[in-house]
């Protein structure tokens, strides 16, 4: 008769700690999707977030960048583009508006831990821009440049949304982002910053970070480089015990013929 002895369950891990050694600081790669948060769920972002994976756009050359680099970027950016334009539009670029920017509320969520080793590669940020006109209800067209901060340290940028619209104070168009992180996020804390831009203007409009909102604060993150697939294997012992009967007795019957010939 078959008797199951034991059934063990292994975790095998698809990636060598060699692979995860080229995993290193200045080498930041993710992927990222973004959209008004009404206009999608969270099915839908993450079918299109893994859908990116597979595209062949070009990369974004802001990502692992300082945040003063990038601003520095975007300054010079704009200067060269300011003075190629006419006397007519520089006045135009130039004027000041009536209106004012803020970041009602940011918060992230974390989404995929692959290893559950509580360092999570895909996540989602969210956060709700206002635009403040006093005179009347203004909308504005916005863009974002979203940074990490591992343990305290610079501002690294993971991700610049497209362009999109505000509308006053309104809840409805709240904005949200989706990323995996690939490589060279080493497991660590990290805190996210948030910085609005307005469209065709260099300056920072409005920023919010994990200052001002603890959801923002120390998330546990890692790339996929350090996040490993896993597969389970069952393994499956078992033991005849008629078998093992079957040598007990075989072992007694020629142990009284040993000892005769011992002593002869």
């Amino acid at each position: 008769m078959n008797n199951t002895i034991s059934t063990i369950t292994l975790a095998l891990a698809l990636t060598s700690a060699t692979q995860l050694a080229y995993a290193t600081e200045g080498t930041e790669k993710n992927y990222s999707v973004s959209s008004v948060k009404q206009s999608w769920d969270k099915s839908k972002a993450l079918t299109q977030l893994k859908e990116s994976k597979s595209l062949s756009d070009s990369p974004n050359v802001l990502i692992g960048k300082t945040r003063e680099q990038v601003k520095a970027l975007k300054k010079q950016l704009y200067s060269n583009d300011f003075a190629s334009k006419s006397s007519t539009k520089q006045a135009q670029s130039a004027q000041s508006f009536d209106h004012s920017f803020s970041i009602y509320d940011g918060y992230a969520s974390l989404i995929e831990d692959i290893d559950q080793d509580g360092y999570f590669q895909t996540f989602s940020v969210t956060f709700d821009a206002d635009v403040i006109n006093y005179q009347f209800n203004e909308h504005a067209r916005v863009y974002a440049e979203l940074y990490l901060s591992k343990d305290g340290g610079d501002w690294i940028h993971y991700y610049t949304t497209e362009n999109f619209s505000i509308y006053g104070e309104s809840e409805d168009d709240a904005f949200e982002v989706y990323t995996t992180l690939n490589q060279g996020y080493v497991p660590a804390n990290y805190d996210v910053l948030i910085d609005l831009y307005e469209v065709g203007y260099s300056d920072i409009v409005a920023s919010y970070s994990a200052d001002d909102n603890s959801d923002l604060y120390a998330l546990p993150l890692e790339s996929s480089d350090y996040d490993p697939t896993y597969q389970e294997v069952y393994v499956s012992e078992s033991h005849s015990h008629g078998g093992s009967v079957y040598w007990l007795l075989s072992l007694l019957a020629i142990t009284p013929w040993i000892r005769k010939r011992i002593k002869k």
